[in-house]
């Protein structure tokens, strides 16, 4: 496991936003982006490889964690990652490599956007497709604006019944076992104990725009960075063929590996194998 300073919270304050973030380890940077409705704690096995070869910097993405901001504006994937670029350079990082899973991989491709002079290589792992609708997640957010959504999906979330079912984490991985425990803990738990994060989760929903996202069929043609592929090859959300399809939208591809007995959260079903690829492809040079 990472040490202690990785599961340390630390925060950055840019204005009405505060974002928080881990950091651990040593060499060139690392930024890692998590998922819908993670925190960066997501990484903490990848990170836990991969800290001895980079400095790695897991943030909360706006809504999620104990990322927060008094402006609904940051909860948007642009400006959000605008947020993200201000905290990276408030810290010192120069440049670095990025990787992102599920909606994390969303903001990491607006982020490369945005510095694309200092991202040596980006990793998309199990993430949004342009033109591609996720099972429910229309349906949260057609829902999350509503009077009293937030008690409806505490409560959704409270149900082991419908966390199991596709519903909720059931597509998320092929061993529905590790939703009980760390999981449960570090995740699940959190947001039933508190409808300020519930909330927080709500606006995330209602600010991520999936017209914008279909825009990338052209904005990923403006990434020049390697970029390589990890996927979870069993995804029902984010499924291999379409990802393996999409890859052709962008002029540097240095790889496209799926990754057996994994769905969604692919860092958190087979974190050696991240790890491993991950490792690999950010030590190749630019």
């Amino acid at each position: 496991m990472p040490g202690d300073d990785f599961t340390e919270r630390r925060f950055v304050e840019l204005g009405p936003a505060k974002i928080c973030y881990r950091a651990t380890g040593s060499g060139p940077a690392l930024v890692l982006l998590h998922g819908f409705p993670l925190s960066g704690l997501t990484w903490r096995k990848v990170v836990a490889a991969l800290a001895p070869r980079f400095t790695c910097y897991a943030l909360d993405l706006v809504g999620l964690g104990d990322s927060t901001s008094r402006d609904a504006q940051d909860f948007s994937s642009g400006r959000m990652a605008a947020v993200f670029q201000r905290a990276l350079r408030t810290l010192g990082v120069e440049s670095y490599a990025l990787v992102g899973n599920d909606t994390g991989g969303w903001i990491a491709r607006e982020l490369a956007l945005l510095d694309r002079e200092r991202v040596t290589h980006l990793a998309l792992t199990n993430t949004e497709i342009p033109g591609h609708r996720p099972p429910w997640i229309p349906l949260y957010q057609w829902l999350a604006p509503l009077p009293g959504s937030s008690v409806v999906f505490r409560r959704m979330i409270a149900s082991r019944a419908l966390r199991r079912s596709p519903m909720g984490f059931g597509g998320c991985f092929v061993n529905l076992d590790l939703l009980d425990g760390e999981f449960g803990d570090l995740f699940v738990a959190p947001l039933i104990a508190s409808s300020d994060r519930v909330a927080a989760l709500a606006q995330f929903l209602v600010q991520m725009k999936f017209a914008r996202l279909d825009r990338f069929r052209e904005l990923h043609r403006e990434l020049a960075m390697p970029v390589a592929f990890f996927w979870g090859a069993a995804d029902p959300t984010f499924p291999l063929e379409r990802a393996r399809a999409m890859t052709s939208q962008f002029r540097n591809v240095a790889g496209f590996h799926p990754i057996a007995d994994a769905k969604l959260f692919v860092q958190e079903e087979q974190p050696e194998a991240v790890a491993r690829l991950a490792g690999d492809f950010f030590a190749t040079a630019s």
